[in-house]
């Protein structure tokens, strides 16, 4: 072994009982991951590459650990980010998503309701898993509904974890087999060097004090709602048309890749194998769904096609913004229907889901109560 394998070696373990370094390690993978792919051209290579790398380290065994505050701090960065395009142009025709928005929680409501009760009667997992695991968000709010309901809080995060990875992989690729989409990196956004100490001081502000305010006032998602609300605010208003940088936007791709990636962590392939398989279905059901939406409301309303499927896809919010950035697919549009989700299902969720789960657990036979212990 050469001195420079020993170093390594000794770092990977010294990794193992420290925290930042399994935070460190985590990301110095998920960046050498997102540089391969964006030498081979993969659509949001620096969030896939990390996202891929994190995962194989992760079921390896080696000793990574989501960025859990820098996410925050990222999400933050993206909200900014998404609140940028809230030009007024854009302002003027939010009247025109109404239909769009009623049209995705009732989508929200049925195909919570149809592949639970699939999960339930096909694959016989308990009511609180099965409608838990069908939610097409929601990530912590469902892993946690389903704990307090009795449910395995593990099989429902590893269903959400390969729901997100599954559409954050399909949907950059079908963009660019379906629609020509050629990768233009973030260059688009310009460079850290070239925002004047105004516009960077008002983006900074833009993003701390819309947390800050957003926490205060309990909306969902405060880390992202508020920053994106300021952030409009300013941009709106003419104050500033700056936007975050390139570099900050790639460092987000990396940080959200690999914290998805090390959800992994502790799992062995044995036990994500089938939940895996059951979850990559669902979610490639979930994604035909919003392709019927998406065709049937273009129909309809004229609203741009690639739109309404983003803002219809069952990626996690901060995931499927960033995706929405890098693909420069109406990033005010897609971020109030993820958002609008997200506090649909954090306000009217548990009440559907207590629904549900009591209905299923009323349907059942005297026996199989019986069996259950119930």
């Amino acid at each position: 072994m050469t001195g420079l394998s020993r170093r390594l070696a000794k770092l990977v373990i010294r990794a193992g009982s420290v925290p930042w370094l399994k935070i460190g390690l985590a990301l110095a993978i998920g960046t050498v991951g997102g540089a391969i792919f964006v030498h081979l051209h993969i659509p949001l290579a620096w969030m896939i590459g990390a996202m891929v790398a994190t995962t194989i380290a992760a079921l390896a065994g080696l000793p990574v650990r989501g960025p859990g505050r820098m996410r925050d701090a990222m999400i933050v960065v993206l909200g900014v980010m998404v609140g940028s395009a809230f030009t007024p142009d854009a302002l003027a025709g939010t009247v025109l998503w109404l239909p769009s928005i009623a049209t995705l929680l009732v989508f929200t409501v049925v195909t919570t309701a149809v592949l639970g009760m699939v999960l339930r009667r096909l694959l016989k997992w308990d009511a609180a898993s099965a409608y838990c695991s069908a939610a097409p968000g929601g990530f912590m709010e469902m892993v946690l509904l389903s704990s307090s309901m009795g449910g395995d809080m593990r099989t429902v995060s590893l269903m959400h974890t390969i729901r997100i990875m599954t559409t954050v992989l399909v949907i950059p690729i079908f963009f660019r087999i379906a629609h020509g989409y050629v990768p233009e990196g973030t260059a688009f956004l310009g460079r850290i060097v070239e925002i004047t100490w105004s516009d960077g001081l008002l983006l900074l502000a833009s993003g701390i004090a819309g947390y800050y305010v957003a926490r205060w006032l309990r909306m969902p998602l405060p880390v992202l709602t508020g920053p994106m609300i300021f952030s409009a605010a300013i941009h709106a208003t003419g104050w500033t048309a700056a936007h975050p940088p390139a570099e900050l936007v790639a460092i987000a791709q990396i940080v959200f890749g690999a914290s998805i990636g090390c959800r992994f962590a502790g799992v062995t392939l044995d036990q994500i194998v089938r939940v895996m398989l059951t979850s990559v279905a669902m979610t490639l059901v979930m994604l035909a769904f919003a392709v019927l939406c998406a065709l049937g409301l273009q129909a309809a309303t004229g609203l741009s096609f690639s739109a309404l499927l983003l803002a219809f896809s069952p990626g996690g919010v901060a995931e499927m913004n960033l995706i929405t950035v890098a693909l420069q697919i109406d990033p005010a549009f897609v971020a109030t229907h993820h958002i609008i989700r997200i506090g649909f299902l954090i306000i009217v969720g548990p009440v559907l889901m207590k629904f549900l789960v009591g209905r299923s657990s009323s349907q059942r036979g005297p026996s199989e109560a019986r069996q259950q212990g119930e």
